[in-house]
């Protein structure tokens, strides 16, 4: 009898961890459930609109989703439309691969204003996550600023200050892209606690930074070191002095017309929050890095703004009846083992750290764990569970039907564009109920 596997999430450890056993040739029936209709996780809501490259790796997962041994349900919801014990008595094995979709806190005094809005959000809102299409952020505002300094950062401020033209190819969302250019906004402040020796973004995306069509980067010469110090590896010294040498390049930048900048602030740590209900600005405190830690100096000073978005980390609600790490905030596991017949793989094991393909060895793990542990089945698995979801009158979406909202999709694209997306489920579900 096959081992009967159900993954929970099917965003990239989701598909790696049905890929390895697909690999591993072993007699294995896999289901992948998801929240959403849709696939693919933060390849689609996380990843930038722009970065249409990146999202490719979604071909590679398709070809596991089309493979026989696999079955997609998208619309069931864990703790919702089926609890864990309920996958755990129908399956041999479970795989929670759902990531960490919630925002970590800045933990000053105002961050709960009208007009601070985390990244995970704010991310999710512009590459039309069901999740966050009322989320309905104040752009009234010239000056925003962004805390962080990685990856996610950058994306957060490219969006918010390149032109139309420079967007033609991406998926953002109509809706989103007409908020942004109707938008006042002319500064975007990137604020880092560290300097630039210690931030956290590739020097692929901070290069971008210097070719944008109306807007400067600009960096503070004085808060850039002569030389990389601090123990390094070989690899990351190298990616910090690229980092160094592509700063530097900025401060030479000439504006040539262009009338909006994004600025490399750092030395910085946010204290408060400014405003009543509303955020009016935000207080800083100057700091210096002593033993790679960032130290407050004791001088302030505020950015008068309107919205603020901290892009400093993700974090995991607790589930029911799943065991949280407090002090880790992920999933409480020995090295991806949850319990019996129970696994975890990707951020919600490790935390959010690393690239789309970080998560493919977490996969691998995972598909050994079962097999190691699990020789043959002995639970009745897809069969059983379609049978719970249509006993309850949950209406899942498999692959086909996903397919259908995706040719759809692409078949309502501005010209350039590769898809406009359904930014709600119900217009998803409206669309293949029409089509029937």
């Amino acid at each position: 009898m096959s081992i009967s596997i159900v993954i929970v999430g099917s965003g990239p450890s989701g598909f790696y961890v049905a890929e390895a056993l697909i690999k591993s040739e072993a007699d294995v029936s896999i289901d992948i459930i998801d929240r959403l209709p849709t696939p693919y996780g933060l390849i689609r809501g996380g990843v930038a609109p722009d970065h249409q490259s990146t999202k490719r790796v979604t071909r590679a997962y398709e070809r596991t989703a089309l493979n026989e041994k696999v079955r997609y349900y998208g619309n069931v919801e864990l703790g919702k439309d089926v609890s864990l014990d309920e996958l755990r008595a129908t399956y041999d094995a479970v795989v929670l691969t759902i990531g960490m979709p919630g925002d970590s806190k800045l933990g000053v005094p105002g961050e709960d204003k009208d007009g601070v809005i985390g990244s995970a959000a704010f991310v999710g809102w512009y590459n039309g996550h069901p999740d966050f299409r009322n989320l309905d952020p104040n752009l009234e505002s010239e000056k925003v600023v962004v805390i962080g300094n990685g990856n996610v950062a950058i994306d957060v401020a490219r969006v918010l200050v390149k032109t139309p033209a420079e967007m033609t190819e991406a998926d953002l969302p109509r809706h989103v892209s007409d908020a942004i250019q109707a938008s006042p906004i002319n500064d975007v402040y990137m604020v880092g606690r560290r300097g630039p020796v210690e931030a956290k973004f590739t020097n692929v995306e901070l290069r971008e930074m210097g070719n944008l069509k109306n807007a400067l980067a600009i960096v503070d010469p004085a808060d850039l070191p002569d030389e990389v110090t601090g123990d390094w590896s070989d690899r990351d010294r190298r990616l910090r002095e690229r980092n160094l040498e592509s700063l530097r390049g900025f401060t030479s930048a000439s504006r040539d017309g262009k009338q909006k900048s994004v600025h490399f602030t750092f030395y910085a740590q946010p204290v408060e929050v400014l405003g009543d209900e509303k955020v009016t600005g935000i207080r800083l405190e100057k700091t210096e890095v002593i033993d790679g830690r960032a130290k407050g100096t004791g001088e302030f000073f505020d950015i008068a703004c309107r919205l603020v978005i901290p892009a400093i980390g993700y974090a995991l609600e607790p589930l029911q009846d799943v065991p949280f790490d407090e002090s880790t905030g992920t999933i409480r596991n020995d090295d991806g083992r949850v319990d019996d017949g129970v696994y975890v793989a990707g951020w919600a094991k490790r935390g959010p750290t690393g690239v789309i393909g970080t998560n493919k060895p977490d996969g691998k793990a995972a598909a050994e764990q079962i097999l190691e542990d699990i020789p043959s089945g002995v639970k009745s698995g897809r069969g059983e569970f379609e049978t719970l979801l249509k006993s309850r009158d949950v209406r899942w979406i498999d692959f086909e039907a996903w397919q259908r909202i995706d040719a759809a999709e692409v078949a309502n694209a501005p010209p350039g564009s590769p898809r406009e997306k359904f930014v709600t489920t119900e217009d998803m579900l409206n669309l293949l109920a029409d089509a029937k």
